[in-house]
């Protein structure tokens, strides 16, 4: 049964439930056999389809999630050093991840002595041996210890060696954009340490989140710039984009927090902050045509605005009205997200591996086909996931 104490908000796991699907719906879909709308809008093109929204949405939850997930870790160790130490593990973590996965598509596989999808496929074995959930208090906890370094031996590994490019050019890993959970990891470090800086301070997370939607103005009006290893390195940060997504997020998080006790006064809060966002993409669009792919103010701030009413709809529906009985496969997905983002893609892998026909409903020939397969595929892989986790498989971040 689902727990909708006021204790616990599972508008926030059921809304991050609901971008997990999307993501999984959307890198799913078979392009040329779907409508536009639903796939990603080429770079140039000024407007965005549904893709486009998901992970900036997703995004945006792991920012209202933080001012939460920090009370909870408090409640264990209320040390300052604990948190900044658990924010940097995380963080780094997913970068990593994010690092790697991005150049599994970059191997070469003469070089490497390993064929691609046996290299990718194993680098997800050593993630989840290194980073599952294992039980603290068990009798097996020099096994679990043991696989740790299995997984972190086997991906050390795999990492070495790694080459790209020719023989005449050969390359290892490389940055590249971060990949997705590279992403998170780098959106996630921003909003936690902007939390500890502010607390529940509104108005001051409000500034930090305006201070860096300028600075994404500036980097994208060619007025800011930032080069050489600090534009390399912190490129992501630097940039704006990125950060003030989950920075929209942690305010919002961090206003939900604050004003529960009056939910009248707070949804309308919620609602003014999301028509204002949306108002100010539109606005921006004058100078900054709407692209995820560039990463403009004009397409963050319309897909921040659209995630704060997306989220005062499940909110009122959840945890004011009690209505749950729709929502019980997205809970599952929110409650279990890196597992239920990460292990479909093995098995993607199983199936090129072994030539398995799952995919059949991939085709341009009948839409509703190409679309409906991907649904289905998307409730399977939650599923799949959910079944994971009751075997104690579940990456914990």
């Amino acid at each position: 049964m689902t727990n909708t104490s006021l204790n616990r908000l599972v508008s926030i796991d059921i809304m991050r439930g609901i971008t997990l699907f999307l993501m999984l719906f959307v890198n799913d879909l078979y392009t040329p056999g779907v409508p536009k709308w639903m796939v990603h809008t080429e770079a140039s093109y000024d407007g965005m389809g549904l893709a486009d929204w998901v992970f900036p949405g997703f995004l945006f939850m792991v920012g209202l999630s933080v001012p939460f997930a920090m009370a909870a870790r408090r409640k264990v160790n209320s040390s300052s050093g604990s948190l900044l130490l658990h924010i940097l593990v995380r963080s780094v973590s997913l970068i990593i991840i994010g690092v790697v996965i991005l150049n599994g598509d970059r191997i070469n596989p003469q070089l490497t002595g390993i064929s691609g999808l046996w290299w990718k496929a194993l680098v997800y074995v050593c993630i989840f041996l290194i980073w599952n959930f294992y039980p603290q208090k068990s009798k097996y906890k020099a096994l679990f210890n043991a696989l740790q370094m299995i997984g972190a031996a086997g991906l050390i590994c795999l990492v070495a060696v790694f080459k790209a490019g020719t023989p005449e050019n050969t390359q290892w890993l490389e940055i590249g954009w971060w990949g997705i959970l590279g992403l998170i990891g780098w959106g996630y470090l921003v909003a936690a340490l902007a939390y500890l800086v502010t607390s529940d301070n509104f108005k001051l997370s409000l500034l930090f989140f305006l201070s860096f939607l300028l600075l994404n103005i500036l980097t994208q009006a060619g007025l800011v710039h930032f080069s050489g290893w600090a534009g390399k390195i912190f490129g992501v940060v630097l940039s704006g984009n990125v950060p003030s997504v989950t920075l929209a997020g942690l305010t919002a998080g961090i206003l939900i927090k604050t004003g529960k006790q009056n939910r009248s006064k707070l949804l309308k809060q919620l609602l003014v902050m999301g028509v204002v966002c949306v108002a100010a993409g539109f606005i921006l669009r004058h100078w900054f045509i709407i692209s995820k792919i560039y990463g403009t103010p004009s397409w963050a701030m319309i897909c921040n605005g659209i995630s704060i009413l997306l989220f005062v709809g499940v909110y009122y529906l959840t945890d004011i009205k009690k209505v749950v009985s729709w929502s019980g496969l997205f809970e599952i997905a929110g409650k279990n997200s890196l597992t239920t983002y990460l292990a479909p893609d093995m098995v993607y892998f199983m199936c090129w591996g072994f030539s398995i026909p799952l995919f059949f409903y991939k085709q341009e020939h009948n839409m509703l086909l190409a679309v409906g397969g991907s649904v289905v595929w998307s409730v399977l892989m939650i599923l799949f996931a959910y079944v994971l986790s009751k075997l104690y498989i579940k990456l914990k971040l």
